[in-house]
């Protein structure tokens, strides 16, 4: 009977594609205006055959047919770099059908692209594989869980493709192995320590879930799970079941000192070993800041200096946990130990901008994008100072989000990270008058008198400061660029010093040529990088300042994407004293493969929190603009030649390749191998 019921289900599946298949090619023969008119009869044949068993791998191996036909034309799914994991839930619960399908495409149309089936012209494996990592750690429950009562009535039959989408990813990939490659990737991102952890957190409230399945067991990464859910659910005997804040609130109330001073260093202890804060966090720093504040250098978990600092500025510290500190605010607890490690109260401006910040009258639109962003569980003043905190603690950890503003982001960096007092007046000048001005070459620029900037809008999945500031600087960038048009050369030559600060090397080097886009004197770039950045050349002097610099980004085939701002922090010998060039890189995950062997380092090589970093030949395969102080120049003869043609033949291998001019003498070297294909050119320099 069940052979019986097999044969007549293949059969079934059989017809199904057939007719599958046939759409398809009708929709791929169909004109632009034409296609809407096709796609329906697609999605709804697709989503027959995904309800139907073998239904998910007939699919997966029609993904690149599918998307070449154009069932991704006019949605977000046509441009899957630019997709935002979190949103993927809401279309896989979705009681729409066609955009269930839609996702549930996607998703198979990028395990393909992962698993090595077909390249993607705009996504890489490991691109592909990340996205389908956090993907997954945010639904988890669609493969441990049962339907729930609100999936059987918003999506009835549908519900059985999401969760099938899920378990088909396991049968192909392995449950255990998921759940070991999601712990990993939280680790990865957390040693990085990003401003913005609710991602993050959602995992982790995942894996915590799967944790409840006696079935299920995690291998190797048993361990790391076990401290990664503790970090916010149980990181000390106080809260070790859990009880809830109310309940944990009162039981401090009957803890004495030893018990206190437990709870305490317990705190301090997880919030350094992960970056994560949890909501138990705050309200013991609240309770212990009103009864036993002794106890703060403890649960903050200073060392002499953050000690020291303290004890100099305890009011200023006592107010800020007062204001900003909330469990709806808990990451605010370490950027504060951070802040007060850094020693940066000690540069006199930095503490009335503080308390300047705490007094602070909102605009209304700054209020109401802070609200549109984070709700009002905490006064949007409130949620600003911490992010405040948390961005003068972590300097390394801003992101630009799904925003084509890596300048903006960059500055944002640089200030927090080498004049944090200019950072604190800027965000007045942002949340209070709506209106931040800068100066190009004596000329005012003001961000209110510009509409628009590189972003067409800026995004709300961005840090509180982020979220106010961005788009202010964002125009008045658009506006320097303006302000250079008709100058020879790249605009970055002036408006790199002026936007970011006085440190900003006034010399400038670019080895591409910007009215033809071919490389330009390419040797003499590399010779001048070393001379200037690599301590052997440059009479072993370390880099006194942050200098801008960009990038030309590559993906794991080494093929072109686009132009990049990123910031050279520090040239140093890593643990196996090989030279690396650590950088900051402000696009959320510093962590990428750009092909050729060419993989970023963000932990394990000598980085510290927030950094990336490369071997120095490797870094400047990829670098086309950089800045210097003219009048610290190395040795530019000593540049040994052999160091200049590794570097040559890493560009030629990638992004370099097509832009020779075709008299180059290198162009014999390029074989057809080495062209990269040509990629978007977003995120600008």
């Amino acid at each position: 009977m069940t052979t019986h019921n097999n044969t007549q289900d293949g059969a079934k599946l059989d017809g199904l594609l057939q007719k599958l298949d046939q759409a398809v090619a009708a929709l791929a023969q169909a004109k632009a205006f034409a296609k809407p008119q096709k796609l329906p009869l697609v999605l709804d044949l697709t989503r027959r055959v995904l309800l139907k068993p073998g239904g998910f791998d007939a699919v997966e191996a029609r993904a690149l047919v599918l998307e070449e036909a154009g069932v991704f034309e006019g949605t977000d799914w046509a441009t899957p770099q630019i997709l935002i994991p979190a949103l993927a839930t809401a279309s896989l619960k979705s009681a729409d059908s066609h955009w269930l399908v839609l996702e549930a495409l996607n998703e198979l149309r990028l395990l393909a692209v992962a698993r090595g089936e077909f390249l993607h012209p705009h996504m890489s494996a490991e691109q592909a594989r990340h996205y389908l990592n956090q993907v997954m750690a945010l639904n988890l429950d669609l493969l441990f869980g049962t339907p729930s009562e609100a999936e059987r009535e918003t999506q009835g039959r549908l519900a059985l493709i999401s969760r099938g989408l899920f378990q088909h990813f396991s049968a192909r990939l392995g449950i255990e192995a998921i759940i070991d490659r999601l712990i990993e990737e939280i680790w990865r991102i957390l040693d990085q320590r990003p401003l913005q952890t609710e991602s993050v957190k959602q995992m982790i409230t995942q894996v915590a879930v799967c944790r409840q399945d006696p079935s299920l067991q995690l291998g190797p990464s048993g361990q790391g799970a076990e401290r990664l859910v503790s970090s916010l659910f149980s990181p000390t005997r106080g809260c070790q079941e859990d009880p809830g804040l109310g309940v944990y609130h009162e039981r401090l109330a009957g803890m004495d000192d030893s018990l206190l001073q437990n709870e305490a260093v317990g705190f301090a202890r997880s919030m350094h070993d992960t970056g994560l804060v949890s909501p138990y966090h705050p309200v013991f720093i609240r309770f212990i800041a009103e009864h036993k504040n002794t106890l703060l250098v403890d649960a903050l978990g200073l060392s002499s200096t953050g000690k020291d600092c303290f004890l100099c500025y305890h009011e200023l510290v006592q107010e800020l946990i007062e204001v900003a500190v909330h469990p709806e605010t808990a990451q605010a607890v370490y950027g504060l130990a951070l802040v007060l490690e850094r020693g940066i109260l000690y540069q006199p401006p930095v503490a009335p901008g503080l308390w300047r910040q705490m007094g602070l009258p909102l605009s209304d639109v700054a209020r109401e994008r802070l609200i549109l962003a984070y709700g009002e569980e905490v006064a949007p003043e409130q949620r600003l100072l911490a992010g405040v905190i948390l961005l003068l603690g972590l300097p390394l950890g801003v992101g630009q989000g799904d925003n084509p503003t890596c300048q903006s982001a960059r500055a944002l960096s640089m200030w927090a990270y080498n004049d944090p007092d200019y950072l604190l007046q800027t965000v007045a000048w942002a949340a209070r008058d709506d209106d931040v001005v800068m100066h190009f070459e004596g000329d005012e620029v003001s961000s209110s008198a510009r509409q628009a900037g590189v972003a067409e809008a800026v995004s709300l999945d961005l840090d509180p400061v982020s979220l106010l500031v961005v788009p202010h600087l964002d125009r008045i960038y658009a506006e320097m660029v303006e302000l250079c048009a008709g100058r020879e050369g790249d605009p970055h030559r002036w408006v790199n010093p002026e936007f970011h600060g006085w440190w900003v090397g006034r010399g400038f080097m670019i080895n591409v040529d910007v009215p033809t886009g071919h490389l330009y004197e390419p040797e003499r770039f590399y010779r001048h990088f070393y001379a200037f950045f690599h301590p052997f050349y440059n009479g072993n002097q370390p880099l006194v300042h942050p200098q801008p610099a960009g990038i030309a980004v590559t993906d794991s085939a080494a093929r072109f994407i686009g132009w990049h701002a990123i910031t050279i922090l520090r040239v140093a010998l890593d643990p196996d004293r090989l030279m690396r060039v650590y950088f900051y890189n402000p696009n959320n995950d510093s962590g990428q493969n750009w092909g050729n062997d060419v993989v970023v380092s963000t932990s394990g090589k000598g980085e510290r929190f927030g950094e990336a970093s490369l071997p120095f030949e490797e870094f400047a395969s990829r670098l086309y603009i950089f800045h210097y102080d003219e009048r610290e120049v190395g040795d530019i003869d000593r540049v040994a030649q052999s160091d200049v043609d590794a570097i040559m033949a890493l560009v030629l291998g990638s992004w370099g390749a097509e832009r020779l001019p075709e008299s180059s003498p290198l162009q014999a070297h390029a074989g057809p191998s080495a062209i990269p294909g040509k990629g978007h050119e977003a995120h600008r320099e």
